[in-house]
């Protein structure tokens, strides 16, 4: 309980620093993004514009949280993404919006090597790691460029299954299945016309996981 109210009057806080006002402006529109672990506010920052304009709802950074407590796999030196979703559902109020964890460590759920991310389908809470997504960690040259779009890209993924969207056989369509990094770099930023149509019957028909 005390987490919970901790967070409702940091999301208040959040609201009215970004000039946001709680009268007549629903907590439950908005997209909140949150940075777990040690983050730089400008790569979180580069997501918000983004997805502003694919959601056409407002996007709000939060303040950092601490990486999930457990969730982290000594043996395969990865982090649980199930458990940075418990640990949004847990701790946001039930009438917050869809809530975006970004986190800058590898994640795996179980029979699967990693993971770029996890949502729910439908649902408020997602998650993505942005560690496989810079050329880095394979060796190649910065590029921030190419950085900030793939994590475009699975941000956009991930958000869209909360909203109830299926993974696409459009290999050009953001919610195509990124298996590896070559997906995510064929694949581009928008929803293909069949689902952008399941995006917007989702959100006419009142998106009841909100």
């Amino acid at each position: 309980m005390v987490k919970r109210t901790a967070l409702a009057l940091l999301i208040i806080g959040s609201l009215l620093g970004n000039g946001a006002s709680l009268q007549g402006d629903k907590v439950r529109e908005k997209i909140y993004i949150v940075p777990f672990g040690k983050m730089d506010p400008k790569t979180v920052e580069t997501l918000r514009r983004p997805l502003e304009r694919t959601f056409e709802m407002n996007v709000v950074v939060l303040q950092e949280q601490p990486l999930p407590s457990g969730a982290y796999d000594a043996a395969r030196g990865q982090y649980l993404s199930t458990a940075f979703l418990d640990t949004l559902r847990r701790i946001y109020p039930e009438d917050t919006a869809k809530a975006l964890a970004v986190a800058d460590v590898d994640l795996y759920v179980p029979r699967l090597n990693f993971v770029f991310g996890e949502a729910e389908r439908p649902g408020k809470v997602a998650v993505i790691s942005i560690t496989r997504l810079r050329p880095e960690y394979y060796g190649k040259p910065e590029d921030l460029e190419l950085f900030s779009e793939r994590m475009i890209k699975e941000a956009v993924h991930e958000l869209g299954h909360t909203f109830g969207v299926w993974h696409c056989l459009n290999p050009r369509c953001v919610m195509f299945f990124s298996n590896s990094l070559m997906d995510t770099d064929r694949k581009g930023p928008d929803f293909c016309t069949a689902c952008e149509k399941q995006l917007k019957q989702h959100v006419r028909s009142g998106d009841k996981s909100r």
